[in-house]
């Protein structure tokens, strides 16, 4: 019979040569999963989605689907996706999901109507809005997406599910808890919702608006660049420069951002940093 020693060692030898269990990321250590707090005037978006073409600068009309194809994506992030195409007006649908979200737990039942949901985005709320909201979910539900940014990664329907009564007009939705991995204490931007609303029905400014807004000191972009980043449908770069330029105008009128596209076919932009940005770039020395 082996001592109490020798069984001490064998216990020791054993662990080492067990497989070492996985760490939990970190997202996942925390309990409830709750969003970050941003106030009601402002829309908190990840980065990642605003900085790619997963709800891209198309116009409106029937949508491509597409079966596990990558994204558009800056250096350090790639997407990968299954569904409809998704535009710039899905993504107001999404945020505002998101912005009723934040106030509870995600993964927690979110009750609304749908004319006050149509109105908070913007639309009228009548018969052929009621029936476009109720593509839109479907659209989101049936998008399935694997997202790795930076250390940060997200899989799964960018809506988890929900259900309507026709009757009453109610909707309940929920929003996969998982999603928080996608925000960090960095990973995500406050933007302007009525600044977003007045370029509402110009798509790519729409984007521009949003991909610029997750840049505290932007650097200048090829247009080529963007072409592909904001998931354009136009084949040739000069005809997209020239959407480019007066989406460009939309953007200025609306934020008063100067932006321009050098002598370089670079897109310059010069704006001031929010408040949390100029905390990030202080902590960071620039």
């Amino acid at each position: 019979m082996k001592d109490r020693q020798t069984l001490s060692e064998d216990l020791k030898k054993r662990a080492a040569k067990a497989p070492k269990q996985a760490q939990v990321p970190a997202p996942f250590k925390r309990l409830p999963y709750r969003l970050p707090a941003w106030p009601e005037a402002v829309r908190g978006v990840p980065n990642c989605v605003l900085r790619s073409g997963l709800f891209g600068a198309i116009k409106r009309g029937r949508r491509e689907y597409l079966q596990a194809i990558p994204i558009g994506a800056p250096l350090g992030t790639a997407i990968l996706f299954t569904g409809p195409r998704l535009d710039q007006a899905d993504l107001d649908v999404w945020e505002q999901c998101l912005h009723l979200a934040r106030e509870q737990d995600l993964g927690s039942r979110i009750d609304f109507g749908a004319r006050d949901f149509l109105r908070a985005i913007g639309r009228s709320g009548g018969g052929k809005d009621i029936e476009w909201l109720r593509n839109a979910f479907r659209r989101l539900a049936s998008s399935v997406v694997e997202i790795e940014d930076g250390p940060r990664a997200y899989f799964g329907a960018m809506l988890h599910h929900g259900a309507r009564d026709d009757d009453t007009g109610m909707y309940c939705i929920e929003m996969n808890p998982a999603l928080v991995a996608l925000y960090g204490s960095d990973g995500w931007t406050q933007t302007e919702w009525q600044q977003r609303r007045a370029l509402a029905g110009l798509p790519l400014a729409q984007w521009l608006h949003g991909f610029y807004a997750t840049h505290a000191r932007p650097f200048g972009i090829q247009v080529s660049t963007l072409r592909t980043l904001c998931g354009s449908e136009n084949a040739q770069l000069f005809g997209f420069r020239r959407e480019v330029k007066a989406a460009l105008a939309k953007v200025m009128q609306v934020t008063g951002w100067v932006m321009e596209i050098d002598e370089s076919d670079l897109v310059q932009v010069r704006k001031k940093p929010t408040p949390s940005q100029g905390r990030h770039l202080l902590r960071s020395g620039k």
